[in-house]
């Protein structure tokens, strides 16, 4: 790897983030897949680093939080007595999303726990400089978690959406309407009309379209969970600093004010 230009690493990397599988990326760079994935690992490695060390006195005003839901070797239901459960299996990815800036200030890769909740919360948290609004769906964990991450220092709010039944047949696959959206404050003074997920569900597509291991109903998925980490923490970075957001013509840092030009690739990179 280490005798990888950094135009041709940049050319993996860029490939990765854009939703091409490591094989897909093998064919077209020429570089075998064990050195792409050990570059994409270092490259993740990186970029959590960045994000940790950037992401700090936010000023935040309205955050909303989300899990999507991928699995690391095989799925929750062939687990083995002799499987880490901790890194096999199911797994989620804890996201917040700033709903004017779109930057994602805060992320963790981990069960669907109360622990991993108050985690991330409490990461989240601390990158914060002033009150703000969160909203979350009605996941239960999130009540708790919030009053031990954040105290008094937030208006939170919980939007519980109810879906048409599922269709059976060729529809299966199918989005399901939304047939009814009930907004509950939970904490502090939040404003009823800002209790939504509609931004941090849509980032989940973004999601699941940039990052190979997450399509559904493919052969694609982490075989490691570092691998599945340094993927995420990869694939938030680019969409951080590098990818231009559509709605603000700018990357979602410097509508915050965090820097004031667009990082390419190579910079996640070195």
């Amino acid at each position: 790897m280490s005798q990888l230009s950094v135009e041709k690493q940049a050319t993996a990397v860029g490939a990765l983030v854009e939703g091409a599988s490591i094989r897909s990326v093998e064919r077209m760079t020429g570089i075998h897949r064990d050195t792409i994935m050990r570059l994409m690992v270092r490259t993740g490695q990186n970029c959590q680093e960045l994000m940790d060390s950037s992401m700090k006195n936010l000023k935040c005003e309205n955050l909303q939080v989300d899990e999507i839901w991928c699995f690391v070797g095989k799925k929750q239901r062939h687990l083995q007595i002799t499987d880490n459960i901790e890194e096999m299996g199911d797994q989620w990815v804890w996201v917040a999303l700033d709903a004017d800036s779109k930057l994602i200030p805060s992320f963790l890769v981990g069960k669907r726990s109360f622990q991993n909740a108050c985690a991330f919360l409490q990461d989240l948290s601390e990158r914060l400089d002033n009150k703000v609004q969160l909203s979350s769906d009605s996941l239960s964990s999130y009540v708790d978690a919030v009053e031990r991450s954040f105290g008094m220092n937030v208006d939170y709010g919980q939007i519980v959406e109810s879906y048409e039944a599922e269709a059976i047949g060729p529809g299966r696959y199918s989005p399901p309407y939304v047939i009814s959206a009930t907004r509950t404050v939970i904490a502090g003074n939040s404003e009823v009309k800002k209790i939504s997920t509609s931004y941090i569900e849509r980032s989940n597509l973004t999601m699941r379209m940039q990052m190979r291991r997450f399509t559904r109903l493919t052969n694609a998925f982490s075989k490691k969970f570092e691998n599945l980490k340094a993927a995420v923490a990869l694939h938030f970075a680019h969409y951080n600093f590098v990818r231009v957001h559509s709605s603000l013509r700018v990357t979602p840092p410097m509508k915050a004010g965090l820097t004031d030009h667009i990082w390419n690739v190579s910079d996640l990179i070195s």
